[in-house]
């Protein structure tokens, strides 16, 4: 028997959104996946920091310390400094969601998660180019540590900044290459519903 008045339980999708049809979940399910996604995405990054960075904060007790000139240590001073200020970045979300608990902020939330994210992507970036500045610096001179620490910062910069860049930008014409194409479809077969004969084109009219 055919069920009357029930009421569709799939939530509609947003405007624009690339999971359209793919995903069933509301709006507050896709706050809550993006959230877990950006936790596991810090605790990938988070752990390597930390033990990069409590290594460099032992290296002024090394015996060898003592032989580093000026620029060594300006480099190393600004490495460590980086390096907890990745740190800082990386646990602000937690933070951030202890200040926002239980007050219905999630899309807050994600978007300042997301801000430090990529905040602290930056401040890793340029430790992992600093501190091979300074270790090339000490064992082979300062014009190889610097083409070692500028070679670093390039290949940082390409794989965590340019190619993420293009790949939003082709993702973006994609979809709007899709929805142009999802548009005309409707309306050639609005259009053909028109030209039919008799009942059909009456009934598009």
């Amino acid at each position: 028997m055919p069920t009357v008045g029930r009421v569709s339980t799939v939530p509609l999708a947003e405007p624009g959104d690339p999971y359209a049809g793919l995903r069933n979940e509301t709006p507050t399910e896709r706050l809550d996946r993006n959230w877990v996604e950006l936790l596991q995405e810090l605790r990938v990054v988070q752990t390597g920091v930390q033990l990069l960075a409590g290594f460099l904060m032992t290296l002024p007790f090394q015996s060898r310390f003592d032989t580093l000139d000026t620029f060594q240590r300006t480099v190393y001073v600004v490495v460590l400094l980086l390096a907890v200020t990745a740190i800082v970045l990386f646990v602000a979300p937690v933070g951030y969601h202890r200040a926002l608990f239980q007050r219905r902020s999630k899309a807050r939330l994600v978007r300042a998660g997301t801000r430090y994210a990529k905040a602290g992507l930056a401040a890793v970036g340029l430790v992992v180019a600093g501190g091979v500045l300074l270790v090339v610096d000490v064992v082979g001179g300062r014009v190889a540590g610097a083409v070692a620490g500028g070679g670093v910062a390039v290949l940082v910069a390409l794989c965590w900044w340019l190619l993420p860049v293009l790949a939003v930008r082709a993702a973006r014409a994609e979809q709007a290459r899709d929805g142009e194409r999802d548009a005309g479809g409707r309306a050639a077969g609005g259009g053909g519903g028109g030209d039919g004969q008799g009942e059909p084109g009456a009934g598009a009219r």
